[in-house]
């Protein structure tokens, strides 16, 4: 894994966004943010108001209190009890990118203030909040998440092949036009794309990229998934990082990818190989044995609605239990070892439909706390982890609904006290709205409720 990450002084990065959009013409710049949910919502703003709108613009803060289809979820934070105020919301220059798609579009990522202080429930404040903890230990995060997603015909729902046959070169081309759009817009709005085919379900894939230090590694999975879903759209698909959208068919992940280094990003901290058989260092144990103590209450960061909790099955490739091995897919940490740069921790919790700046909030939490405490790592699972995913094991059994998900998050002082009191009271609402739709909605006989609700908007 390499990184690269840079700051950049505001006026300069304001005048060298003046230059950008005059040189490439923009006309129009999206002003993005991520909902609770990982949506990306906008306001569109010609560019000649840019260098006022940088002071901020106006969006009502509801927006962090409702569902994927925008159903109002009764949390008072930001909704009645403020008279469904206007938050200002401030534009990040650094994530200033041209939409290579658009010939006269760009986008810049905002976040959250209100009456002159930062949203302290926003995910994005969350994680970038994270990382400045890492950094007080002098440590770097190197990241990215893994998206796999389906794509379907729009008009017919109908998937983009209709059946199973990983990595099929023929497959991978079903569409070659599709393709060919995905991976080079990708790259030119600064996903660095690495690999991409096809998966083990009807229209699934997953394309990767390379990772990134700091908040810029999430910002890439919120802007990767909105450019994926936007490209198909505009060939006439849908492309949905619902989790499990088909009872029988595989579920969709989002692997966390992560490595630990040094403060300038320039040495990895995780190998050492004189220290034990494993390579890993002492603070890399301590990192991990801090998740696989958080990994049921992280379950609903990672894995945060109700269908993105049904993948985690046994005999599934998705975890089930806290635990941890060596290149093993059936465990929720997977290590990769191959030196200083390329040592690595696969967590195999998170699925397709998290929100990223999420799930890297609750791994730095889980990890920091870990490296604080100075845990000691179980042993590692040599074979297969789903053996252990019974009561009668030692290793924690994670929730796989969302009542069982919001009382591991409740019941964890650290987890629940890191990501604060705002945001448990407006998640833990929003997720109590998910169990009562699903609850509705058996009593209803709907079976089709979850398509609708994530489908189209995850």
């Amino acid at each position: 894994m390499e990184n690269q990450e840079g700051g950049v002084n505001p006026k300069m990065a304001l005048e060298n966004i003046m230059t950008q959009i005059e040189e490439n013409q923009i006309d129009f710049i999206r002003f993005e943010f991520s909902d609770m949910y990982g949506i990306a919502r906008s306001k569109i703003v010609p560019s000649r108001h840019f260098r006022e709108k940088v002071n901020g613009i106006n969006i009502p803060l509801v927006h962090l209190t409702m569902d994927p289809q925008c159903n109002l979820v009764k949390c008072s934070l930001f909704a009645d009890d403020i008279g469904y105020a206007d938050g200002i919301w401030m534009p990040d220059l650094d994530t200033f990118r041209v939409i290579p798609w658009s010939s006269n579009t760009a986008e810049i990522l905002v976040e959250p203030t209100f009456k002159g202080k930062p949203v302290s429930a926003y995910p994005r404040y969350i994680a970038r909040k994270q990382l400045e903890k890492l950094q007080e230990l002098g440590i770097s995060l190197l990241s990215a998440h893994e998206h796999e997603f389906y794509v379907v015909h729009r008009d017919t729902k109908k998937p983009l092949f209709d059946d199973i046959n990983l990595r099929s070169t023929l497959r991978n081309y079903t569409d070659p036009n599709l393709v060919e759009d995905l991976l080079t817009n990708l790259y030119k709005i600064g996903i660095n794309v690495e690999m991409c085919d096809t998966e083990y379900g009807p229209g699934q894939m997953e394309i990767t990229y390379k990772p990134h230090l700091g908040i810029r590694a999430a910002d890439n999975a919120h802007v990767f998934k909105a450019t994926v879903k936007e490209i198909c759209h505009r060939r006439g698909y849908t492309a949905t990082f619902m989790s499990k959208p088909w009872t029988d068919h595989s579920g969709s992940s989002g692997h966390f990818c992560h490595s630990l280094w040094d403060i300038n990003g320039k040495h990895g901290l995780l190998y050492e190989p004189n220290n034990n058989s494993m390579g890993l260092s002492k603070l890399g144990q301590h990192w991990m044995a801090g998740i696989l103590a958080h990994a049921p209450a992280i379950s609903i960061l990672m894995a945060p609605t109700v269908n993105c909790l049904k993948r985690l099955k046994p005999f599934t490739f998705a975890a089930c239990n806290a635990t941890w091995g060596i290149d093993n897919r059936t465990c929720a940490l997977r290590l990769k070892v191959n030196g200083e740069r390329g040592t690595y921790i696969e967590n195999r919790m998170g699925a397709s439909g998290c929100n990223p700046y999420l799930s890297m909030a609750a791994v730095i939490a889980a990890g920091v706390d870990g490296i604080k405490r100075e845990l000691p790592l179980p042993d590692a699972i040599i074979g297969n982890a789903y053996d252990k995913c019974t009561n009668t094991s030692d290793a924690a059994i994670l929730p796989d609904n969302m009542r069982d998900g919001v009382k591991a998050f409740m019941e964890d002082d650290v987890i629940r006290e890191t990501f604060g009191e705002d945001f448990q009271k407006c998640f833990v609402t929003i997720k109590m709205h998910e169990i009562h739709a699903e609850e509705e909605a058996k009593k209803g006989g709907d079976e089709n409720w979850e398509k609708k609700m994530f489908f189209d908007y995850i």
